[in-house]
């Protein structure tokens, strides 16, 4: 019998998380979810063994703006990895900062995707065909490579959102092409518009449910017909031309700022 392809889902105790892992382990994959909040954490597990029957459901805990946890998470885990899906975003209303001193949409959005690649890349390589998806969005845009903190201009929670999610759409190509002699493939995509507490912080409520947010990460990360495919960007499981990423000087930059940190 084939062994369970193994999944990292990051964010999943929000709407569109909590859907992409209860899909994936409903297609039998082995789910390990990453949250901060334990009790969070273990709801969600609970919820989703029960839903899908699949036992093979399980949490770590770690924030993923602090490197320094998921240089932990990294050091615990053990065997192949088949999926590494970055969901983990946030959008504080009002300027908030790591114990490090880093404004916190970039350090989770933006260097929390950049760091699980990573930390996690030794694990992606011992398994067959592994892909990594960056859950981004078409609310993308607004990057200033030099001010990716906000330290010379207002902070706005819109804005440097938009500018996480260049970043990650970013980072997708860069990824992309470092990987690709390890057999790595690496996508990013539109979930959905959902109603969640993300959502609700940039002052928009969601026209899809959970689920329908989750298909089309759910499907880069398992479709047949995306093997081998990799560098994109996707939206309703349609591949979407990413102008950002036809600036490959500035990509390149991004990278190199981010690998700094």
């Amino acid at each position: 019998m084939e062994d369970k392809k193994t999944a990292i889902i990051t964010g999943a105790t929000g709407a569109i998380g909590k859907a992409i892992a209860r899909q994936m382990a409903g297609h039998g994959v082995k789910v390990t979810i990453v949250a901060r909040d334990e009790t969070k954490a273990r709801k969600v597990v609970d919820e989703i063994i029960t839903a899908t029957g699949n036992p093979d459901v399980n949490f770590l805990i770690a924030d993923l703006s602090r490197k320094s946890e998921i240089i932990k998470l990294a050091e615990n885990w053990t065997g192949p990895l088949d999926v590494l899906i970055n969901n983990a975003a946030t959008t504080p209303r009002g300027l908030e900062k790591t114990p490090e001193g880093i404004e916190m949409q970039f350090a989770t959005n933006v260097l929390g995707y950049f760091r699980m690649i990573e930390f996690f890349k030794p694990f992606l390589k011992q398994a067959t065909k592994p892909r990594i998806i960056n859950v981004a969005s078409y609310w993308a845009g607004d990057m200033d490579i030099d001010d990716l903190e906000c330290k010379n201009r207002p902070y706005n929670n819109n804005t440097i959102y938009r500018q996480s999610k260049q970043a990650d759409r970013m980072l997708t190509a860069a990824f992309a092409e470092r990987l690709k002699n390890d057999g790595i493939t690496v996508n990013a995509v539109h979930p959905g518009d959902v109603n969640s507490k993300l959502s609700n912080d940039l002052g928009f409520g969601g026209s899809q449910t959970p689920d329908q947010g989750a298909d089309t990460p759910v499907w880069a990360a398992i479709a047949n017909e995306l093997e081998g495919v990799t560098g994109k960007y996707f939206e309703q499981r349609n591949q979407v031309h990413c102008h950002f990423c036809d600036d490959k000087k500035l990509v390149e930059a991004l990278f190199e700022v981010c690998r700094k940190y």
